[in-house]
């Protein structure tokens, strides 16, 4: 057997917390490869981890053979460790680099690689998703994901210290939870099973016995979209909140938006940075509009969009320009929206629904839901569903369930909107549309 490369080492630095006030100080740094260069009398290559990276420095005069001969070896995007000394050093990149007295190569790359990570040269979308790993590398991509993971840090957060409980539905379903033409069947043992779209049903039922509810899970929808902003599979926030109206779940949403945006601006001013994006934090009240005042805004601004239709990304787009950040619309067609949200009483063609946009991007849905079994069965019935396909979510009608409302986010299309990425899939790990179902 080959030995261990790692053996006793450990890591005991980060790139980013070498400085020069640790000149002199052994480090052991492990990361990849990203450039190696040979100027005769000295050798040297940057190595990046997760923090940054850091120039490693070999000077002929100082260092071994065969540490020499070991860099000449390296191809790039290998897997290295470093023991070395930092060395303050004006002209290294921020001011330091390491001496190596020791290199360990722990999983040399294959050459030639199918794309560059240092984003020099440019690759199409599909070649990235395609060599994912090597992607995953480049500087704007690490940074789409670190703003995602500090947006969804805030919105957990800022639910949890607002008394929200956080739950975790089933993702294997029996029957749909809005229409069955946008589900994904599967075989489940001799009977067939459904890719969840939603845990709307879920979290109404949680309402009964935990108040406030929120979840972070996939989502599975079976469009056949094939737009920049569409995937099959994507991240959604959901939350739902007894004894409330819509208007009371848009003041959380407006809430969670304002402090993700703040918290990201606070937190990754370095990523934003590396992407060349200024986002503004959107300011309280957020714009609302009735879906009747957005269609004579779209018409002033020589749009018609007829009554009861949906709005187009170009349609969106309008109302983001002359409304200028985030806004929701309120009072939808109950024709547009599913079969749980309930209907105005003074006039039923219009339901307690609202959508949050920001620019041309849907970021959010929800509303106030239907806690009255009778009223849930006629709006089944009206939408072309069976009452029969789910009788075990409304036999919970019948044992107090509360009024209740809640909304869906979406995470991607929200990181959309932190980072300006132009494709839904820049913002997903391994993404799941039509055409791609690896890696």
């Amino acid at each position: 057997m080959k030995p261990d490369p790692l053996g006793d080492w450990r890591r005991t630095h980060f790139s980013t917390e070498i400085v020069p006030e640790l000149s002199g100080e052994e480090a052991v740094l492990m990361g990849w490869v990203t450039d190696i260069r040979d100027l005769g009398g000295i050798k040297f290559f940057i190595l990046q981890d997760i923090r940054g990276s850091i120039q490693v420095t070999a000077p002929k005069s100082k260092v071994d053979p065969e540490i020499l001969d070991k860099i000449n070896s390296i191809s790039k995007e290998s897997a290295v460790g470093v023991k070395g000394k930092a060395r303050a050093e004006e002209q290294a990149p921020r001011g330091v680099e390491i001496i190596p007295s020791e290199i360990r190569v722990l999983n040399p790359a294959k050459i030639p690689l199918p794309l560059d990570p240092t984003g020099h040269q440019k690759a199409d979308l599909d070649t990235r998703l395609n060599s994912r790993l090597l992607d995953l590398r480049r500087p704007k991509s690490q940074a789409i994901f670190k703003i995602k993971h500090a947006a969804c840090q805030a919105i957990r957060e800022y639910l949890i210290s607002n008394g929200f409980i956080e739950i975790h539905t089933p993702k294997i379903v029996r029957s749909a939870t809005e229409t069955g033409a946008t589900l994904f069947p599967i075989s489940y043992f001799e009977r067939e099973a459904f890719l969840s779209q939603s845990p709307q049903l879920y979290k109404e039922v949680l309402t009964g016995c935990f108040d406030k509810v929120f979840e972070f899970g996939p989502i599975f929808r079976a469009e056949e979209h094939d737009t920049r902003y569409h995937l099959n599979e994507v991240l959604s926030a959901d939350i739902e909140v007894a004894f409330v109206t819509k208007e009371d779940v848009m003041g959380v949403l407006e809430d969670v938006l304002v402090e993700v945006f703040k918290k990201v601006k606070q937190k990754c001013s370095e990523e934003l940075k590396v992407l060349e994006k200024e986002i503004d934090v959107p300011e309280k009240p957020i714009p609302r509009i009735t879906y009747d005042e957005a269609l004579d805004k779209l018409e002033e601004a020589g749009k018609r969009v007829r009554w009861g239709e949906d709005f187009s990304i170009p349609e969106q787009r309008e109302l983001g320009n002359i409304i200028n950040g985030a806004y929701f619309v309120n009072d939808w067609p109950a024709d547009l929206k599913p079969f749980y949200i309930m209907a105005h009483k003074e006039n039923p063609k219009l339901s307690h629904a609202f959508d949050l946009l920001y620019d041309e991007i849907e970021l959010a849905s929800g509303g106030t839901r239907v806690h009255q079994k009778e009223v849930l069965i006629k709006q089944l019935k009206n939408k072309g569903l069976s009452p029969k396909q789910f009788k075990y979510h409304l036999k919970n009608f019948e044992w107090g369930l509360p009024p209740h409302s809640g909304w869906g986010l979406g995470i991607e299309r929200l990181t959309m909107a932190l980072t300006g990425a132009r494709n839904i899939r820049e913002c997903v790990l391994f993404p799941r549309d039509q055409k791609r179902l690896t890696p």
